[in-house]
């Protein structure tokens, strides 16, 4: 008989020791009550560098299932470049050499383009300032800067900081010119606004747009018009003796955004030699134009940071195994429990069966907070009486869902629904011989309110999460000692989850799971 292992991702479910706001803590909870007091538990990291995102930042969904299936740290696109030029690799780095090597053979022009911010959304300054090091390193005389100014992701007036700073590392550097300032309103649209994009692209391509003495001139005149950072309207700045840095033919350019969804439009504009969405005023030929990430499939352009190819994450291995496995979920968490868990994959592995449980059609889930969880359960427990599978994947939504209402109330019965699910899985599995690892993506609903302002917080956070094992084999009554240690020391990361899976299934870990096998410190 088949002794099946399940991973139970409680979403939106984190640690957190404050009873205020503190939604898990003021549930009712009979199961999880039961687990803490009787089976192994440790905390682990879900937030931050830990899941490959900018140290500090909140962890979320995406991030979490991929932690979850890859079974290593999976950088984001901010962090990975950041290390990259901490190692030094990112000035070897091919795809920037190739825009080098391009202006220095045809003795053209570097351009470096992107939004100027210290929102870290879309793009960084620490990049920023690594191109122009680039530059300097490489000789480079002819090198330009092309900003756009932010005012959405960060202060609406912050900009004129930013440029300040900015010509501050250009002087250090005595390397490039700040050449266009254009907000993002026109040069990052993603809604098909083409007419802004139209502007941005002749603004650097032809110069149209107002003329300024300098970019600090051109934010004061915009702010002294009332017009913000987002807004501020293409500007060609006047470098003296008749230059400008427009972009022309077989000059390089480096988009320095690394998050693709604004980036689309106006790399389109550059690199499509059938392009109809506007009449282009030129069009470049012989550009060698480097998107920082890869922004589209089809744009034909170099990448510097390409995706990164995920081999060998659980459910690969699992299905090289030749063994069954399903994944379950309501619609809101369907994608992530497949394509996100799988490493960014749509096609399921061989023995790979999806069951997509339908969310309910509400405009808030405060207003349903129970959702979809029972329909989950029935389904689970149809699922395990067939004995067909070795792993299943169930994601409970209601803890980060109910959560993000803010409604405190809400949450709490979504929680208690969660605890009574739970309460019908587990000794279904363990009759059948099998075990259970209970673990979640990231906090949320153990921190609804802002414990500085007193206010709703919605967002996620920062907390760990816990992760229990459940086996017939590993349960004793634990101490409250032992109970307080295991809620106030981390011992791990997410991606310690997959490779502790597969030892429990006694199938070999691969090279590729970079993380720890936590089996050792989950048994009693």
């Amino acid at each position: 008989m088949i002794k099946p292992i399940l991973l139970v991702v409680l979403d939106g479910w984190g640690e957190n020791p404050s009873f205020e706001g503190n939604a898990i803590a003021q549930s009712k909870t009979p199961t999880i009550n039961r687990i803490t007091r009787y089976y192994p538990e440790v905390l682990l990291q879900a937030s931050g560098i830990s899941v490959g995102l900018p140290w500090g930042e909140m962890g979320n969904s995406e991030v979490g299932h991929l932690s979850l299936g890859a079974g290593r740290v999976i950088y984001q696109s901010l962090p990975r470049i950041t290390l990259s030029i901490q190692d030094g690799s990112f000035f070897q780095n091919d795809a920037l050499l190739a825009a080098v090597e391009n202006a220095k053979k045809n003795n053209s022009a570097l351009h470096i383009m992107g939004l100027a911010s210290n929102g870290g959304v879309h793009s960084s300054l620490d990049h920023l300032y690594a191109l122009i090091e680039l530059g300097k390193k490489n000789g480079l005389e002819k090198l330009y800067l092309h900003l756009f100014t932010d005012g959405r992701d960060a202060p609406p007036r912050s900009g004129i900081k930013i440029i300040e700073d900015v010509e501050t590392r250009l002087s250090e550097y005595s390397c490039g010119k700040i050449a266009s300032i254009c907000g993002r309103y026109y040069a990052m649209d993603r809604n098909d606004n083409w007419n802004r994009t139209e502007k941005a692209y002749n603004l650097l391509t032809s110069g149209q747009g107002k003329k300024e003495k300098s970019a600090l001139e051109a934010i004061k005149n915009s702010y002294n018009s009332n017009i913000t950072d987002e807004f501020i309207e293409p500007a060609l700045i006047d470098m003296g003796n008749g230059e400008t840095g427009i972009i022309k033919e077989k000059d390089s350019v480096i988009f320095f955004n690394f998050r693709e969804d604004r980036a689309r439009q106006i790399t389109n504009a550059f690199v499509l030699p059938t392009f109809t969405k506007f009449k282009r005023e030129k069009y470049l030929f012989g550009i060698e134009f480097v998107c920082f990430t890869q922004y589209e499939d089809s744009i034909p352009a170099k990448v510097a940071f390409p995706p990164i190819e995920i081999t060998n994450s659980l459910g690969e291995v699992i299905s090289h195994a030749g063994l069954f496995q399903l994944r379950i979920a309501e619609t809101e968490k369907y994608a992530h429990v497949t394509y996100f868990f799988n490493g960014g994959r749509e096609e399921p592995f061989q023995k790979e069966e999806h069951i997509l449980v339908p969310s309910q059609s509400v405009s808030t889930y405060d207003k349903m907070p129970e959702m979809s969880a029972l329909i989950i359960t029935e389904k689970v427990l149809r699922e395990l009486g067939k004995g067909k599978y070795s792993f299943m994947l169930i994601n409970f939504a209601n803890p980060d869902m109910v959560g993000h209402t803010g409604d405190l109330k809400a949450t709490i019965s979504g929680i208690e629904t969660v605890d009574e699910c739970l309460g019908k899985i587990i000794p279904e599995a363990l009759k059948m011989g099998g075990s259970l690892f209970i673990t979640a993506d990231h906090g949320n609903a153990e921190e609804l309110v802002n414990p500085r302002t007193e206010e709703a917080d919605t967002e996620h956070s920062v907390s760990p999460v816990p992760f229990w094992y459940i086996a017939s084999d590993n349960q004793r009554q634990k101490s409250e000692s032992e109970i307080m240690e295991s809620k106030n020391n981390v011992r791990g990361i997410l991606s310690d989850v997959a490779p502790t899976i597969l030892a429990a299934m006694n199938i070999k870990i691969p090279p590729e799971m970079t993380g720890q096998n936590l089996l050792e410190i989950l048994k009693p």
